[in-house]
């Protein structure tokens, strides 16, 4: 990524805070996220960490709300979401940001033909016709490798497999060339054949088409392979955030460290016990006053648990790590 590319999406200090009894639960407090067209980030943490609620406040789907507070800035080509209208959102919805789903069961349409899914979208955004859109659709579900794409134009959710599901809601994500792609677990509940067919599938459309794009994932096996970028996130808040390569070759941040080793390996032998990151992730509605991975780490000292690690340059490289003892780095390099 060139420090002259012109970024397809911005993300600043962008915060989202659901208010409940107990208080207010910091599910995302302070992410910043730069992508340029044909960038693939990586987004990975432990269940809980806030991947996917910082997706869907990416799409604007999280909006403020008596419930809900959302501040910062995200902005799509220069356009900023969180301040446009509603009608504004819908039309942004498509032609310049998309998104997969984890579960298409539960977000496709059950009274829908997979056809509607897919026409439905460029009739709108697109300006098609009936026959023409009828046409792209058959074309995205060839694409997305789906057999006898004209009759599955007829038929339901219901009626396919798990693994084709999750092809249509890929083929409804690319039906209007997004500039963006939010890719939020794309392979939850498939098979290890299927996944990877779906994460190959979703790496090749994105290089083909020069899109931006997201990929959340707990699979550091996915990520290492089909991103550019990784951001690490740990209770709300990006940890650490590398070229995929420098990250897995060396992690700074102890959580990252501890991600990676946690890990199987293939070449260790029989009844290896895996490596586990002990404790639970803080309760978000009241987290820890220093650094919120303190209470599970080995390196925590007096000052981690007191004070709070900002995101700060570290290392060689476009390299950032919140972390006041990080690993492998002395305390000049950050």
């Amino acid at each position: 990524m060139s420090a002259n590319d012109e970024p397809v999406l911005e993300v600043e200090d962008l915060r989202t805070h659901f208010h409940t009894p107990r208080g207010a639960v910091r599910a995302v407090d302070g992410v910043s996220l730069r992508l340029v067209a044909g960038e693939t980030l990586g987004l990975v943490g432990e269940s809980g960490s806030g991947k996917s609620v910082l997706g869907r406040t990416l799409m604007g789907l999280v909006a403020s709300d008596a419930r809900t507070t959302v501040t910062g800035a995200v902005r799509v080509a220069g356009r900023s979401v969180h301040e446009m209208s509603p009608r504004e959102r819908r039309r942004l919805w498509g032609p310049q940001v998309a998104m997969v789903f984890q579960d298409p069961m539960t977000s496709l349409n059950p009274v829908r033909t997979i056809g509607a899914h897919l026409t439905d979208p460029l009739r709108l955004h697109v300006r098609l016709g009936r026959k023409e859109a009828a046409n792209r659709a058959v074309e995205l579900l060839d694409r997305v490798g789906i057999p006898d794409p004209k009759r599955r134009l007829r038929q339901y959710p219901h009626e396919l497999s798990g693994g084709m599901r999750q092809r249509v809601m890929i083929a409804v994500a690319l039906s209007c060339d997004p500039a963006v792609l939010v890719a939020d677990e794309p392979t939850t509940a498939l098979d290890v054949t299927v996944q990877k067919q779906i994460l190959d599938l979703v790496a090749e459309l994105a290089a083909e088409r020069r899109m931006a794009t997201i990929l959340i994932s707990h699979d550091l096996g996915a990520i290492e392979g089909r991103t550019d970028r990784v951001a690490v996130m740990y209770a709300g808040r990006v940890v650490e955030r590398a070229a995929t390569l420098d990250l897995f070759a060396t992690p700074h941040h102890p959580y990252a460290e501890a991600l990676i080793a946690s890990v199987p390996e293939l070449t260790n032998p029989p009844h290896t016990l895996l490596r586990a990151i002990e404790g639970q992730p803080p309760d978000m509605a009241n987290p820890p006053a220093g650094c919120r991975f303190a209470p599970r780490c080995a390196r925590r000292t007096d000052r981690c648990v007191d004070e709070e690690p900002l995101l700060v340059a570290a290392g060689s490289g476009h390299r950032a790590v919140a972390c006041h003892l990080p690993v492998g780095l002395t305390e000049e390099a950050v």
